[in-house]
């Protein structure tokens, strides 16, 4: 076989691409995952330190005593946490296993901020009411900064999540994943 020739389909680089691609197609859910998780935790604790304790402009729950607005803050900072070591941990498994798709993986982080962002703008602060974005009279301006920022960063993270995942033709030399 020349230089110029392409591999045999039973060539050990061959089988070792086809594992490679199989190993990223089988833990591409570990990746979105992953990156949510993450992108949970990265959200939850910006929103925490800047307009918890920075900004001082709320607590996780507000209808009650301020001690127990801190206790809320310590538990949501807690879980912000958790979430965060939990995608990290995901993240290492990938790396370990050669099966990391950054692309994949951002596109969870996408989806996992922008879903979070959009369930405390409209649950906690609508919906339950547990606390507000900021005590002002005129509350419109900071809901649709809040509310639009997440949907933005929601669908840049499916947007991203559909072209990244496995592909369903599974036909030879197919990187297992789109672009």
């Amino acid at each position: 076989m020349t230089s110029s020739e392409p591999p045999s389909p039973r060539s050990p680089d061959t089988a070792v691409d086809a594992a490679a691609r199989d190993t990223r197609a089988a833990r591409s859910g570990q990746n979105l995952w992953s990156g949510v998780l993450f992108g949970v935790g990265l959200v939850a604790f910006i929103d925490e330190a800047v307009f918890h304790q920075l900004l001082h402009w709320h607590h996780f729950y507000d209808r009650a005593t301020p001690e127990w607005g801190l206790v809320s803050d310590g538990l949501f900072h807690a879980f912000s946490w958790f979430a965060t070591i939990a995608g990290l941990f995901l993240l290492a498994d990938l790396r370990r296993r050669g099966a990391l798709r950054w692309p994949r993986w951002i596109a969870g982080v996408l989806l996992g901020a922008g879903a979070f962002q959009l369930y405390d703008g409209t649950v906690h602060h609508k919906w339950w009411q547990i606390h507000q974005i900021r005590y002002v009279d005129d509350l419109l301006p900071y809901d649709l900064t809040w509310n639009i920022s997440a949907a933005v960063i929601l669908a840049a993270g499916v947007i991203l999540a559909v072209r990244t995942r496995p592909s369903r033709a599974g036909a030879a030399g197919d990187s297992g994943e789109r672009a």
